[in-house]
């Protein structure tokens, strides 16, 4: 299957949706699979029409993680070259200007509940379920457990990896691995509202952000409000901000300038 076959995209509006389509894999991440989202998400970094990205996949699991058909006899180099590949497309989704929301039905298992861990929101079907599994074949999710570990609480998430157990979506929303959790028939265009929402905003605002958010996280607390000041004195010369303000005050609707670069 090609690339192209693996990842389809659309854009509707503001919203680019990201659909990994091989349901036959119960959408596997394969270094080709890996590969095409980080082409697609790469693309969708450059377009300034494209506000938000939604990740949704066909099928009725969302993504079982790594395929173990390729990893199974795999030598060394392409072990490395599997994880090395997972880790860029992890990072580059949080590090594209345009937040990502993850659209998860049915399971999302080691790497795949990396993936919706590693989205800036995530919204679930009620019958959704999340887990770490890897434990229980001798192969422990060590880089699923990065982002689920920035995710949850950190005994919440040793419980995942210890034990493989899948978890609810209920449960997932209280731990905050998820944002949203919705009736199965209306995650679709619950996504799709939440998305909408999120484009609607200043998408240069929404951009600067969304990367503070990343930095400042990793801080220490007065480091992190050192940064944050600067930050905001930027923000509040950008034009969106300016105009933002000027029609609060003036009780009407801003006209968005939106990114620029």
């Amino acid at each position: 299957m090609s690339n192209e076959a693996l990842v389809q995209v659309t854009v509707e509006g503001a919203v680019a949706r990201v659909h990994m389509n091989n349901p036959k894999t119960r959408n596997a991440l394969s270094v080709a699979m890996m590969s095409a989202l980080i082409d697609e998400f790469t693309a969708i970094a450059e377009r300034r029409d494209v506000h938000v990205a939604v990740l949704s996949s066909e099928g009725h699991v969302f993504s079982s993680g790594h395929d173990l058909k390729e990893l199974n006899g795999a030598d060394e180099a392409a072990r490395t070259e599997m994880f090395r590949v997972c880790s860029e497309l992890m990072l580059l989704i949080q590090a594209i200007p345009q937040p990502v929301i993850a659209q998860v039905q049915g399971v999302a298992t080691a790497a795949g509940c990396q993936l919706v861990a590693t989205c800036d929101l995530a919204v679930a079907g009620s019958s959704a379920r999340f887990g770490t599994p890897g434990v229980r074949i001798g192969l422990f999710c060590s880089t699923p457990m990065v982002a689920l570990s920035r995710a949850v609480p950190r005994k919440q998430a040793m419980r995942m990896l210890l034990t493989g157990d899948l978890i609810e979506a209920e449960d997932a929303l209280a731990h905050g691995l998820v944002s949203d959790v919705v009736p199965d028939d209306e995650l679709p265009a619950a996504t799709a509202e939440l998305a909408d929402k999120v484009a609607a905003a200043s998408s240069a605002t929404v951009a600067l952000g969304k990367a503070a958010f990343y930095e400042q996280i990793q801080l220490a607390t007065a480091d992190a409000y050192t940064r944050m000041s600067e930050v905001m004195v930027a923000n509040a010369g950008m034009p969106d901000a300016r105009e933002g303000i000027d029609a609060f005050l003036g009780k009407r609707t801003p006209v968005w300038q939106h990114r620029t670069k």
